[in-house]
């Protein structure tokens, strides 16, 4: 039995997740959660028991000093509540840790009864994947369901894929079975700058909850961070031949495919969304943009990484479409 003292009645709560790992490519979705933890003060109320779910020689523990002492932060997920204030207040429960080694069914049943406990109407969970997708263009990011009236009534899609999954796909299937209610969102990274952060797939992703769960996120520094990114790889990409011409080759691929998109009903969609943002007012630090925090950036990399990898040829089996 989950007991959960000291947690506060919660106010239409939604379940936010990610896990590092196989579903978290550039860490984008991990990034995300915990930008909401950091933003919104998030207090941890329950750790899941590290010796249950994770190989050690897989994820190691770490050591550290603490005023002289030594200290070992075992491997874990980690679960904390964050209140959202204004007009119609919500709770947040975010669920942040690593995809776990072992009992996949045990795990997420676990995360399933705090969710019970408290209350949660919604559970959306986070992944990114890598694609063939232009760091040039605005993230795609997929909202995905495996409840057909949800798909319906929020915009959704209702998954198809069929394949090898991660905890995300797992998670999500096990609330369906549970009758939770759950989405997952996937951003897409370019495959061929694949090295975390990426804080422009952080911020496309922010951007899609916000709309999904109807709260406006205060965005701090990340959409500085996502110019510098943009123009540190636009700059690295120009060093190489071969690498800008297989940009341009995606992007004309990606800007063909979504010439049907231009239409009426996708450009009303839109304009809504800037009206709902408008009506809002500014968030603190900023806030997300239509399309991820896009634009023409003019600031050095600041990360020092260094060139990226010649693109190999596109492989579709390399392509971890959308699958929940």
């Amino acid at each position: 039995m989950i007991e959960l003292e000291g947690v506060p009645e919660l106010i239409d709560p939604v379940m936010v997740a990610a896990f590092e790992g196989w579903n978290d490519a550039g860490d984008a979705a991990s990034t995300a959660v915990a930008h909401l933890d950091r933003e919104w003060k998030g207090e941890v109320f329950a750790a899941l028991d590290a010796e249950d779910y994770y190989d050690f020689q897989v994820n190691r523990p770490t050591v550290w000093m603490d005023a002289g002492v030594r200290k070992i932060t075992w491997p874990t997920t980690r679960l904390s509540v964050v209140r959202v204030g204004g007009e119609k207040p919500r709770d947040l429960v975010l669920v942040r840790g690593i995809e776990p080694s072992m009992r996949w069914r045990s795990f997420c049943n676990e995360l399933l009864g705090f969710a019970h406990e408290l209350g949660v109407e919604l559970v959306v969970i986070l992944g990114a994947l890598l694609g063939d997708t232009p760091h040039t263009r605005p993230v795609p990011i997929s909202g995905t369901t495996s409840d057909a009236d949800l798909a319906r009534r929020m915009d959704l899609e209702e998954t198809k894929y069929e394949g090898p999954t991660g905890i995300v796909g797992v998670l999500q299937e096990a609330c369906t079975h549970a009758g939770v209610p759950a989405v997952s969102l996937w951003a897409a990274v370019p495959h061929y700058v694949s090295q975390p952060p990426n804080p422009k797939a952080t911020l496309a992703l922010l951007n899609r909850l916000e709309d999904l769960i109807d709260v406006r996120i205060p965005l701090g520094e990340l959409p500085e961070d996502a110019r510098a990114w943009q123009v540190g790889v636009d700059q690295l990409a120009a060093e190489d031949t071969e690498v800008a011409e297989y940009v341009q080759t995606l992007e004309e691929a990606r800007d063909t495919a979504e010439l049907p998109e231009a239409s009426g009903e996708a450009i009303a969609r839109e304009f809504e969304r800037y009206l709902r943002r408008r009506d809002g007012g500014p968030s603190a630090g900023g806030h997300a943009t239509a399309d991820g925090g896009e634009g023409t950036y003019l600031r050095d990399n600041p990360s020092g990484r260094a060139r990226p990898p010649k693109p190999p040829k596109p492989n579709p089996e390399d392509d971890e479409s959308s699958e929940d």
